[in-house]
């Protein structure tokens, strides 16, 4: 919060309508922010103009697109449900991740890719379920892209009809601009967290399916308020659909279960649409 005006530190122009500002108090607001996000490419990086950190941007999207539809293209053929799941650290996404294989295990098909900048912890604990996982570890890289999904592809053995988990390196900014190929992007949220996330990192809530909201059995215990968290959250995405689970209790959990099979049961019918053309 801004210790000048009070303000939430939204830019002027992504207030709501009908609470408008004075002259006053936007001069305030703009003495206690440095924007550098308000260009047209969004970003600033020192020595280099707008337009060129556009080209760059359109150049790497461009060519990660392109893998990204071999991608899509090869798991649609087979009729896989593929998930890019998105977080900040520690939302609890790799125990919600085990928890969901353990009640898939001997009904439906599952397999792992595991993004990490380093180690193979989180893929150990996904072998440990009986899932097939291949561990990425991108060094230096604060995101998967649809060029390193691919190779792990290669590797992984996806069974007809099943569901691809891709488990995307802890980071809620870089993910967003990155297609991977998967059918849905979601993005999980732990009440350890703030419920102003939606709006300071909206790019990834802009661009998810689904919300959900883990690690719902500490409410009792933390200052978070799940309707502001939901409204913020449909407030840069308005179709933006939200569950609440706990991972470690189970409540909610199946809920997510039935999420997954209408979501797959969609990937499948699409499937087969395609093949009969």
């Amino acid at each position: 919060m801004c210790t000048v005006c009070g303000c939430s530190g939204f830019h002027e122009k992504d207030h709501d309508p009908d609470h408008g500002h004075s002259d006053a108090h936007a001069r305030a607001h703009d003495v206690c922010h440095v924007h550098f996000g308000e260009g047209e490419a969004g970003g600033a990086v020192p020595g280099m103009s707008q337009a060129r950190l556009i080209q760059i941007e359109t150049d790497i999207l461009g060519k990660n697109n392109s893998y990204a539809d071999r991608n899509r293209a090869l798991l649609t053929a087979k009729g896989v449900l593929a998930l890019n799941l998105v977080s900040s650290p520690g939302s609890g996404k790799t125990t919600l991740l085990v928890e969901t294989l353990k009640r898939m295990a001997g009904k439906t098909p599952a397999a792992v890719i595991e993004g990490d900048q380093q180690t193979s912890n989180d893929a150990d604990r996904i072998r440990e379920t009986g899932a097939p996982a291949i561990q990425i570890n991108t060094g230096k890289g604060c995101h998967l892209d649809a060029h390193m999904v691919g190779h792990a592809l290669e590797r992984l053995p996806l069974a007809q009809g099943g569901v691809l988990f891709i488990e995307n390196v802890g980071n809620l900014v870089c993910p967003a601009a990155f297609d991977l190929g998967e059918a849905f992007k979601v993005v999980i949220l732990s009440v350890t967290e703030g419920e102003d996330k939606p709006l300071k990192y909206p790019d990834i809530f802009a661009n998810a399916d689904l919300m959900i909201l883990n690690k719902t059995d500490l409410l009792p215990h933390v200052d978070f308020c799940v309707g502001a968290a939901i409204k913020n959250a449909r407030r840069v995405n308005r179709k933006i659909q939200v569950l609440q689970v706990s991972a470690r209790t189970g409540e909610g959990v199946n809920g997510w279960l039935t999420w997954l099979d209408g979501a797959l049961k969609m990937q499948v019918a699409h499937a087969r649409g395609l093949a009969a053309e």
